[in-house]
């Protein structure tokens, strides 16, 4: 038997070891402070798709409900959230404790462009130091009591996904797409990555999913034909909704008022949620 040298890619062995079978936990305490419920991650195989809308109308909708809720934004190199909730930083610190910045319904938001001293300042950071501020995302920011906290994922399958898969407790994650077909193959990956890590699939939202004409009322399926209760029945994913290309969103997105918004989106989502055991 070739001697382990923890390093699965590369292990000659033919037997499995310890170490393969059960491997070691990266999961991550928060901070003594928070006292957080559900982890939800919501995620796209790839960008463009509108996952930070998707997390920001879940955070609306559960903080309607009457749940407390908090958004991390794990998209270190595009965030997005402060924008769509017109917060901004800095965010105060104790020194050793960062503290969210809190919307005007109480949804409690925590970015890495609340702390840059300029919201269009890129951040030109290698992986291992992306990976390193989300950590610090959540073991060192004091979020209090929340029932739902939402990370809004970068896209792909990438190193910062990893990140998050391998130090968060995820409860579960909701995958975003488009309906074109090559989005559909991205969403296989997607969900093939969350397994491979033993992360529940919860549900798929199909985002630009169709537009409802203002005047006659028709539907057009300007993005192509839906594919998600196909990619549902794939997965084996029961929970499924629609978002469509609805400008009245957007301008809401655009102008940071999304909680004074009508949100008729994701019910099946916002009713699975409240359905999760604790």
């Amino acid at each position: 038997m070739a001697e382990c040298d923890h390093d699965c890619a590369q292990c000659q062995s033919a037997e499995g070891c310890g170490e393969r079978e059960n491997p070691a936990s990266f999961k991550k305490p928060c901070h003594p402070e928070s006292h957080i419920g559900k982890v939800i991650g919501v995620v796209s195989g790839k960008g463009g798709v509108g996952k930070s809308l998707v997390t920001s109308i879940l955070a609306v909708r559960m903080r309607r409900a009457g749940k407390k809720v908090a958004i991390l934004d794990a998209d270190i190199t595009g965030p997005s959230i402060p924008k769509t909730f017109h917060v901004t930083g800095p965010v105060r610190s104790d020194g050793d404790s960062f503290y969210p910045v809190e919307t005007k319904t109480g949804i409690k938001v925590m970015s890495l462009n609340l702390l840059l001293p300029h919201e269009t300042d890129p951040v030109v950071w290698r992986g291992p130091v992306i990976a390193g501020a989300l950590q610090q995302f959540w073991t060192d920011v004091i979020y209090g009591d929340v029932d739902y906290l939402f990370v809004d994922m970068p896209p792909g399958t990438g190193d910062v996904p990893l990140t998050v898969y391998q130090s968060l407790p995820l409860d579960g994650i909701l995958i975003v797409a488009s309906p074109q077909e090559l989005v559909g193959m991205i969403v296989e990956k997607a969900a093939n990555m969350a397994r491979m890590m033993r992360i529940p699939v919860l549900g798929l939202v199909e985002n630009y999913s169709y537009f409802q004409c203002p005047d006659c009322g028709n539907r057009h399926e300007i993005f192509g034909k839906s594919r998600l209760d196909e990619a549902a029945a794939a997965q084996g994913v029961a929970c499924k909704d629609r978002v469509p290309v609805d400008p009245s969103l957007a301008a809401a997105v655009d102008a940071g008022t999304l909680e004074d918004a009508s949100l008729p989106y994701l019910d099946n989502a916002v009713t699975m949620l409240q359905a999760l055991k604790n």
